[in-house]
């Protein structure tokens, strides 16, 4: 490994101007500094930041902790927070949980020992709790996004559920639905019980009966809502819903599929409408009503937060960033049938 001793010998200058040039601290010529840019070019130096770390404390790393980057969601997310992070400096590790509070706490383990600056975590569950206390007990800062842990202080990026929960049923119920369903994430998870409330509150503000059948738990990862179809389905024909909210693209998408398979057209025979959008690409048709969040700016924003923290930059009083969310009208959702 060239080491910055190579690069003084081949620059013909000292070891101290070399390290000078590498952390742009110090006076150093104009001449002396191309001269060590073009051995550092030369020489292909990549410098090592463990012995940085071991200098400075500072590892100039940022992690981002996710539930699933293959949500088109969190995809965004880490676009953005990558962005910002390069922007400013850093480097950002990513960690994907898989919801797995297992797999999460391994990860934080992982952070503490590897020395990174902070973090931005999605928690996995509300027993995330531990792993946001680990943080706090290494002296790491962390910004939550779009999840909450209650008796936990820190900055915070996440969405307007109970709004967008509610423009969306809004939405369905000008179209004159009255029996609509839910497919929610789990309760353990903050986003989950706030679109879950604000279903609930929505159809009582709009004089509609909340009926228990179709009210259901699943969960935000990709996978087969057979199950949970046919729990609806199976209602007495009058109670059958003619709309379903989906707590999450996944579940939108994968509802979606099982209805095909039971020959029910969307929108037709049932609309469907979730919280989060899809990647364009996703060959879906019809494409989907939605209520969509900034994705980009949770992490965009996340990373400069957690940079001012790191920096000794932010204010002394911790931050809660709440972004807007905003209903788009596609092909998935129609009048109801009455």
């Amino acid at each position: 490994m060239v080491t910055i001793y190579d690069i003084a010998t081949k620059a013909n200058v000292s070891p101290m101007t070399v390290s000078r040039v590498i952390n742009k601290s110090g006076k150093v010529s104009e001449a002396t500094r191309t001269k060590v840019e073009d051995a550092i070019h030369e020489l292909n130096y990549i410098p090592n930041t463990s012995a940085r770390y071991l200098t400075s404390k500072k590892s100039k790393i940022l992690s981002l902790v996710i539930t699933d980057i293959t949500n088109p969601f969190f995809t965004k997310v880490a676009r953005g927070a990558e962005d910002k992070a390069k922007q400013m400096g850093y480097s950002l590790l990513l960690c994907n949980t898989d919801e797995d509070i297992n797999k999460e706490s391994d990860y934080i383990n992982m952070l503490v020992s590897t020395g990174v600056d902070g973090v931005l975590i999605t928690p996995s569950q509300d027993k995330s709790k531990k792993n946001l206390r680990t943080l706090n007990k290494y002296n790491i800062p962390f910004i939550l996004l779009d999840r909450k842990i209650d008796g936990i202080e820190c900055d915070s990026v996440h969405g307007d559920s109970q709004e967008g929960t509610r423009k969306i049923l809004e939405h369905l119920i000008d179209k004159g639905h009255r029996k609509i369903a839910i497919i929610n994430g789990p309760l353990d998870v903050s986003t989950a019980r706030e679109r879950q409330k604000a279903y609930m509150e929505t159809l009582r503000t709009y004089n509609l009966p909340v009926h228990e059948e179709l009210i259901l738990q699943s969960n935000y990862k990709n996978k087969d809502t057979n199950s949970d179809l046919s729990k609806l389905l199976s209602v007495q024909l009058e109670k059958r819903p003619t709309a379903i909210f989906a707590a999450n693209n996944f579940i939108a998408i994968n509802t979606i599929k099982e209805l095909r398979k039971q020959n029910i057209r969307v929108p037709e025979d049932i609309s469907v409408v979730c919280f989060d959008d899809l990647d364009p690409s996703i060959d879906l048709n019809p494409f989907l009503t939605v209520v969509a969040q900034p994705a980009y700016h949770f992490g965009f924003t996340g990373a400069q937060m957690l940079i001012e923290r790191i920096e000794k930059t932010a204010p002394p009083d911790f931050r809660k960033i709440v972004l807007p969310s905003k209903l788009i009208v596609r092909n998935s959702s129609a009048s109801a049938h009455i």
